[in-house]
């Protein structure tokens, strides 16, 4: 803090003027007691007043100078790195035979690089609510093979209300992620896909498939007439393209939809 003479000095040196009061107000608090350098002799040469502000600052600075400095302070030792990290980043140049300590020794588990994603897309639609019918690819039936299918459920003895509209479900639904188990996670996405279609009144008691890839074997595992994916009774046949370009497939698949008929009427019946 600046002593009050001082801090006087400086506003004269600057041309300002001081007020100080020189009796005590009413109700005021004492002025502090401070010492009063006399006043200069009246024949001294008086400098102006920018000079004499420069006179003091050369003085103030002059005094700082004078006054002892502390000792720098030491800096702090700087950590050395520990052995483990020195070797790590020294590579081969260390000797193999180096001790080591327990802690050190122990490595991080490896990071599992990702992996590559299955890939597939279906065009799932359900009958009723209660047949569960998937066509693997990108493309959704057309007209042609729209009516093929109903032509095919009819003959079969299974008459829906109404044919349901297909809707693709595609794998992954998001690209960049870090894929661990492509297979199990591809599974139960579909799984997760088709629990959410409950909402919408989708109780699932048969699967029919129509179309064979490898991707669909991998995914679904049929076997011996059965989803174990799903927890379905399955059916697998040609897709909908080849039968309807084809009659030979056409009367082939008859003798396999023997049991439609009653398959989808007992599911009608009251339990």
């Amino acid at each position: 803090m600046t002593p009050e003479p001082q801090r006087l000095q400086y506003l004269e040196a600057m041309g300002l003027t001081a007020w100080v009061s020189r009796y005590r107000l009413p109700n005021a608090l004492p002025s502090p007691a401070c010492e009063w350098e006399a006043a200069p002799p009246v024949t001294e040469e008086r400098r102006a007043p920018g000079e004499r502000l420069h006179a003091l600052l050369d003085e103030a600075a002059e005094a700082q100078v004078a006054m002892p400095r502390p000792a720098p302070a030491e800096p702090e030792p700087r950590h050395r790195p520990s052995a483990g990290r020195a070797r790590a980043l020294l590579g081969d140049l260390v000797p193999a035979d180096e001790p080591e300590t327990a802690s050190e020794s122990m490595s991080p588990s490896p990071v599992r690089q990702p992996g590559e994603a299955l890939r597939f897309t279906l065009q799932v639609a359900c009958l009723d609510g209660r047949w569960l019918v998937l066509l693997p690819g990108e493309v959704p039936p057309g007209s042609v093979e729209l009516r093929l299918l109903r032509h095919l459920l009819q003959a079969a003895g299974v008459e829906p209300e109404q044919m349901p509209a297909f809707e693709a479900f595609r794998w992954p639904q998001v690209e960049g992620l870090p894929v661990e188990a492509p297979l199990e996670e591809a599974r139960e996405g579909l799984q997760a896909f088709l629990a959410g279609r409950q909402r919408r009144g989708w109780v699932p008691e048969r699967l029919l498939v129509f179309g064979e890839n490898a991707t669909l074997d991998e995914l679904l595992t049929l076997s011996d007439g059965h989803c174990p994916l799903l927890a379905l009774p399955a059916w697998q046949g040609p897709s909908l393209s080849e039968l309807s370009g084809s009659a030979e497939a056409k009367r082939a698949l008859w003798p396999r939809m023997v049991g439609w008929r009653d398959a989808w009427s007992a599911g009608r019946e009251p339990g």
